[in-house]
């Protein structure tokens, strides 16, 4: 009781230093919190849109896939309609409806936009069901009636301002088609985002599938008292004798789609929970800094209550119980601003186009538990260090101002350790650059990151002696005494300055790793396309380019040839017997000069001829292919030819690394006609003196295609940039949550250090320093400890990033770019960071009392 009671009053008696403190744990905690609200809340949003949706039992072909995603010629997976009519006769069904739906699709209207989401949601077409009345409602106009109607639902109506009587236009798989909107349906859950439209059945089946009297599955309606169990059963004996189908409950229809997304949703969980790990381990940094100065400032009271009876294991846990109520009032707040992060995003999201209602946010009881428990257990093992250093102050120091007891050997051991974890990082990520696999060098290059983290953490305070002096020779001196003064209380313990440093240090290796790895594969893949790309025009979108984009392009004036490109699924069988389902590259003769491909054997242009392709190097050593020799294609869908290999191409590029190559014309032979897959790419080669002709032109015949970009070399790498530039951007914004932490850690360390000092900043004001002198010289002191941790972190981060650019190399990204305008910009930032984190601090000794601070002990 005695213990807590001191606890309590010293954790109260300082709690304006405990501030920055509990933010740093409530940041953490709050990140841990709302990723796991906000991710807990979209599973529950597509759980309900599944439960609504799944009909008693479905009946689906059995090689339909729960993303939706179609085969290789674009159209989906069908049943015929002879199977409604089975499956109607099977005991316990109620009624049983055919549904016809699609992804492959594009929606635009008159104004030929997309009408789709632009957040990566689907736009999904066809027909209208009764069951689709689980989970909407007609709320204007009605059901399409005919080949000419359609209906839309709200929120695409709402979001591009579509009424009753506009025009859309349906681009898919079988051709064009345009249709007056005749109804409005609102979804009675939450859409996470999806574009809905509707047809009659025969139109759906006629445009999306190409023939009637089909269907992409069956929903089952149960008579009264008949489980899903039971009809599924019922079901499956009937059809036994008609083919094998995916027959489904409910609640295994909405399972299997459930885990389609939340494979995707697991992506983004575990994404956000590393970024929420890193600040938690930034805030270790600036717990311990805080207790160990929190304890060096109360030597002479520990003194006194060792002096007085209290045992080395009763400081210790005061300390320790100080560090719990920190980490639990830090963790309640986070909890609550977690919950306030997860509405954030979902309104951000909804902005975006993904549309999250707060009447679905979801807080299991697990989530503040984790939270509470992470944010305790994170303080109290940051605090143990200083609660330990607590406990062996002697009776002894209360007779004297010391601070909390030096052990020198304890030095050496940390600073041995932390060199031969130095030196083994070093020797791992050396093994990382040298290795001759990129799954083998990716081991070896994490251990590296992490034993050079830990060895550079541990022996900071050792490197701080060194790059403080050089920093303040560069910076400080020109300022006099008062620079020297700055340099001096920076190095008047190496060991808070390390930490300090080191908090900072981690968020910043993070960024100049990830800047040097884009710059890298930037400036890679654009060496790789002025090298290898010989065509003018490249033509792609998110889906395979249907045959009516096809024939416009081909169709377009000034150029010299259009080629064909498309990934086909097929099994190939090597002259040692080893089989491989990587498929099959298929391309017009004129794809030798768009690609400009080195061979290490044959002539790439000869491998477009009949029965005949290419192998890739790393292929043809793995499995002793040679030119001349035969390889086993067998073609999904089709029959299986005997190829005969006419080159060998060098797999040491980025761009279509390990492709086998074959011609259009070879595989026509062994694909029937309606599984020929659409073009996955296209490519074109304008006439001399034509470019710009051709590329408006080009542009201009693509232009009622809108999901379809149309790009020179010069478009191409702009986006190429734009994406990387795009998803480290995003990277960044989360890192930044560690480095407002670290910066925090700055605030606390000087204005606990201010505090440490009162009395010797008393004496210098006395003998003349003025305010703003004193103001200055805590900045410097602030700006020196920033440009420590920023030179530490983007000299490792560049040596993981060159690091991971020699694994990449393997994989034909050849070309090391160090961003330096991007470092540069950083170590520069730092220095603000110094700046601001010292204004606070600065503005607090500048206001003290001479005499008060004199007077103090």
């Amino acid at each position: 009781m005695t213990v807590l009671k001191t606890s309590m009053r010293n954790f109260f008696a300082h709690k304006g230093r405990m501030a920055l403190s509990a933010i740093a744990v409530l940041l953490s905690v709050a990140f841990v919190c709302g990723t796991l609200v906000f991710t807990d809340t979209m599973n529950t949003t597509f759980d309900k849109l599944f439960a609504a949706t799944a009909s008693d039992v479905t009946v689906l072909p059995k090689t339909a896939k729960a993303d939706g995603s179609t085969p290789q010629n674009g159209l989906p997976e069908s049943l015929p309609a002879s199977v409604l009519a089975q499956t109607a006769k099977a005991q316990g069904v109620k009624s049983v409806e055919g549904a016809v739906s699609s992804m492959n699709v594009t929606v635009v209207n008159s104004a030929n936009k997309n009408m789709g989401s632009s957040t990566g949601a689907p736009t999904i077409a066809g027909n209208w069901t009764k069951n689709d009345l689980r989970s909407m409602e007609i709320t204007s106009g009605h059901a399409p009636r005919g080949p000419t109607e359609t209906m839309v639902d709200a929120d695409t109506a709402d979001k591009h301002h579509l009424k009753l009587g506009d025009s859309l236009r349906t681009i898919s798989q079988t051709g064009d088609f345009t249709a007056r909107i005749v109804g409005i349906a609102t979804f009675k859950v939450t859409n996470p985002g999806a574009a809905v439209v509707y047809f009659d059945t025969a139109t759906a089946q006629r445009e999306l599938l190409g023939a009637t009297g089909r269907f992409t599955q069956l929903g089952v309606t149960a008579a009264s008292g008949v489980t899903d169990a039971q009809l599924k059963q019922n079901v499956a004996q009937t059809l036994a004798s008609t083919g094998t189908y995916k027959i489904q409950t409910a609640k295994e229809n909405a399972d299997e789609n459930r885990q389609g997304v939340g494979q995707f949703m697991n992506v983004i969980k575990y994404a956000m929970l590393g970024f929420a790990g890193i600040a938690f381990l930034v805030g270790i940094f600036l717990i311990i800094n805080t207790f160990s100065m929190l304890v060096a400032q109360r030597t002479r009271e520990i003194g006194l209550m060792r002096a007085v009876g209290s045992s080395r294991g009763q400081v210790n846990r005061s300390v320790l119980v100080e560090a719990t109520l920190l980490g639990i009032v830090g963790s309640i707040l986070g909890v609550g601003a977690g919950v306030g992060i997860a509405v954030g995003l979902m309104k951000l999201m909804s902005a975006a186009g993904m549309d999250l209602s707060t009447r679905d946010l979801t807080v299991k009881w697990t989530t503040p538990v984790l939270g509470l428990l992470l944010g305790v257990i994170v303080t109290i093992l940051a605090a143990y260090l200083p609660a330990r250093r607590a406990g062996k102050v002697s009776p002894m120091a209360a007779l004297r101002d010391a601070g909390t007891p030096a052990d020198g050997k304890a030095g050496w051991v940390r600073g041995l350790i932390g060199l031969v974890l130095t030196g083994a990082g070093a020797a791992a990520l050396f093994a990382a650059a040298t290795a001759k696999k990129a799954t083998d060098g990716s081991l070896v290059l994490g251990a590296g990151v992490v034993l050079s983290l830990i060895g550079f953490v541990i022996i900071g305070p050792l490197l701080a002696n060194g790059v403080v002096r050089v920093i303040s020779v560069v910076l400080l001196r020109a300022f006099g005494p008062v620079g020297r003064l700055a340099e001096r209380n920076a190095l008047r313990n190496p060991r808070r300055t390390g930490a300090t440093g080191a908090a900072l240090m981690i968020g910043l290796a993070l960024v100049a790793c990830l800047s040097v790895v884009g710059s890298s594969m930037v400036a890679s893949a654009t060496s790789e396309l002025d090298k290898s790309v010989g065509a003018d025009f490249i033509v792609q979108g998110n889906q395979r380019i249907v045959p009516q984009a096809e024939k416009a392009m081909e169709q377009a004036p000034d150029l010299v040839h259009v080629t064909r490109y498309k990934d086909l699924d097929a099994t190939l069988t090597s002259p040692d017997g080893q089989k491989d389902t990587d498929g099959i590259t298929a391309a017009d003769p004129s794809y030798a000069q768009d690609l400009r491909r080195a061979t290490t054997a044959g002539e790439l242009s000869a491998a477009y001829g009949t029965n005949a392709m290419s192998v890739g190097s790393k292929y043809a050593k793995k499995h002793g292919v040679h030119v001349g020799d035969t390889i086993s294609v067998a073609f999904k869908g089709g029959s299986t030819a005997k190829l005969k290999v006419a080159a060998i191409t060098d797999d040491d590029v980025a761009i279509d690394h390990g492709a086998r190559y074959t011609s259009i014309a070879t595989m026509q032979k062994y694909l029937p006609a309606d599984k020929v897959p659409p073009n996955e790419i296209m490519f074109a080669k304008a006439k001399d003196g034509q470019e710009k002709q051709a590329y408006a032109a080009l542009k201009k015949a693509m232009e009622p295609y809108p999901q379809y970009q149309v790009r020179d070399q010069t478009d191409y790498k702009q986006e190429l940039k734009d994406q990387i530039g795009q998803l480290l951007n995003m990277v960044y914004g989360l890192l930044a949550l560690a480095i407002i932490v670290a910066v925090l850690g700055v605030v606390n360390t000087l204005a606990l250090s201010v505090v440490e000092r009162t009395r010797e900043i008393g004496l210098m004001r006395a003998i003349g320093m003025s305010r703003r002198q004193l103001r200055r010289m805590i900045r410097m002191e602030s700006v020196v400890i920033a440009l420590f941790g920023a030179l530490l972190g983007l000299g490792l981060g560049m040596g993981w990033g060159a690091t991971a650019q020699q694994l990449l190399a393997l994989e034909g990204l050849k070309v090391l770019e160090i961003p330096w305008g991007t470092i540069i910009a950083v170590f520069v930032g730092s220095a603000f960071v110094g700046l601001f984190a010292a204004l606070i601090p600065a503005f607090r000794a500048g206001r003290m009392n001479v005499l008060n601070a004199i007077a103090t002990e």
